[in-house]
């Protein structure tokens, strides 16, 4: 029987989660921005995605474990939800993503993040937070 494997150390599981999350955003902005809508049920994906990571880093089962679940999609639901935003402000203003992005303001930025999230939206990414609570432990 060949020795149970370690799990990874913390700082390079912190990365590989973080990553991954982004990865989701990624998807998720170009999702939204081909089909012109929020797309909120991507943040079930982002649960679905972070539960796999922790479990495939071999991080221990109980508390911690499903925090790292939580942080990762909530990661990847405010990323995703800001990117979203700064695109399409780019998009009416002439700017590329990237530079939309960084001249977007804290305060416009929140604002328009509100504007965008319906209470369906908002449901969506609270169900994936409990979701991956529960997935990650």
């Amino acid at each position: 029987m060949p020795p149970p494997r370690r799990p990874v150390s913390p700082v390079p599981a912190a990365a590989l989660l973080g990553l991954a999350s982004l990865g989701v955003a990624a998807v998720w902005v170009m999702l939204s921005m081909r089909l012109d809508r929020q797309c909120s049920w991507m943040a079930a994906v982002a649960a679905v995605d972070a539960a796999l990571v922790v479990r495939l880093l071999r991080m221990r089962p109980g508390a911690v474990r499903a925090m790292c679940g939580v942080l990762a999609t909530l990661l990847a639901i405010l990323a995703a939800n800001w990117v979203i935003v700064a695109t399409w402000l780019g998009r009416h203003m002439g700017l590329l993503p990237w530079e939309s992005l960084l001249k977007l303001g804290p305060e416009l930025g929140t604002l328009l993040v509100r504007l965008f999230n319906s209470p369906a939206d908002l449901l969506w990414m609270a169900a994936a937070l409990a979701a991956a609570a529960l997935a990650s432990r």
